[in-house]
């Protein structure tokens, strides 16, 4: 995909933006398959549960996603 900037009616739009969206999409499925199953019970404190799987999962998606 590259980190090439996108034009969009003008403005310039970062791709980090789209690696951003889609990390927050699978956070929010990954979330509803812990709730789900016992190991949501393992999870102490879920607002930082949720910051700190949101990073990984970010961390995952730019490195599949981006430039080699």
């Amino acid at each position: 995909m590259g980190l090439r900037e996108w034009a969009l009616g003008g403005v310039l739009l970062s791709p980090f933006l789209v690696y951003v969206l889609l990390a927050l999409l699978l956070t929010g499925v990954v979330r509803l398959l812990l709730r789900y199953t016992p190991l949501g019970r393992w999870v102490w404190h879920e607002a930082l549960f949720d910051c700190a799987l949101f990073v990984c999962i970010l961390t995952l998606v730019t490195h599949v996603l981006g430039p080699l």
